[in-house]
């Protein structure tokens, strides 16, 4: 069940529709983000009247948060939801990164890459985060000196948070299969189903990991028009 994002308030009915969605056996509800409101409030909110349904954001834009940031919000909402959250990510496009977060668009492959990689390390709490790449550097570089190697203080509930990617472009579908847990298609229509096999066996072939194509999960959107008349509902 997708909430989205919405514009001049909260969706009229969300909450008993999450609540019967709860009821009768839902796998999931989304939220979204764009450039009005995030995604994390509103599935903290509305997730505080469930029990079973999984909680998943579609998506977190990767421009508005650092990685650390992103994977304290996911431990936090895993604590609170009893173990209930997905991250569904993505690069978001230039127009909103660079217009709205004022932030350069480079290399978006790349950069989720090292942007889920950190997210790991902190949620897996091994040991403290140090990262060096292109995109990202813990700790950072230079300023005061005082910056040092930390460890989350929060003990995450799971240390695996399952990680979806929104993704379109073959490559960007590839990398889901090769360094996700999910993928989250925006356009996927059944005819394009033997392209989008191909790219995600790229990503599995590349992962070197045999079962991953087993365990992977594609939450793919199906739009449901109520109503007595399939014509007008199909039209809509």
């Amino acid at each position: 069940l997708q909430f989205g994002y919405w514009s001049r308030g909260a969706p009229d009915g969300a909450v008993e529709q999450i609540a019967t969605a709860d009821r009768l056996g839902f796998h999931s509800i989304w939220t979204a983000e764009a450039y009005g409101s995030d995604a994390l409030t509103p599935l903290a909110w509305w997730g505080a009247s469930t029990e079973n349904v999984q909680l998943g954001t579609s998506i977190v834009q990767l421009s508005a948060r650092t990685p650390v940031a992103t994977a304290m919000a996911a431990m936090t909402m895993d604590h609170l939801s009893g173990g209930r959250f997905i991250l569904g990510l993505g690069a978001s496009g230039p127009q909103v990164v660079e217009g709205w977060y004022g932030q350069p668009y480079p290399k978006p492959l790349a950069r989720t890459r090292e942007y889920v990689e950190i997210v790991r390390k902190v949620i897996a709490r091994d040991e403290p985060v140090e990262f060096e790449g292109q995109h990202y550097t813990l700790p950072y570089p230079g300023g005061t000196g005082l910056g040092k190697p930390l460890k989350s203080t929060l003990h995450p509930l799971r240390t695996e948070i399952p990680i979806y990617l929104g993704a379109e472009g073959p490559k960007n579908v590839a990398l889901a299969a090769e360094i996700c847990d999910g993928w989250l298609p925006l356009f996927f229509s059944p005819k394009d189903d033997a392209h989008y096999r191909k790219c995600l066996a790229e990503g599995f072939a590349a992962a070197g990991d045999p079962g991953k194509a087993d365990r992977f999960e594609v939450a793919s959107t199906v739009y449901i028009i109520p109503g007595d008349d399939a014509e007008k509902c199909a039209d809509f």
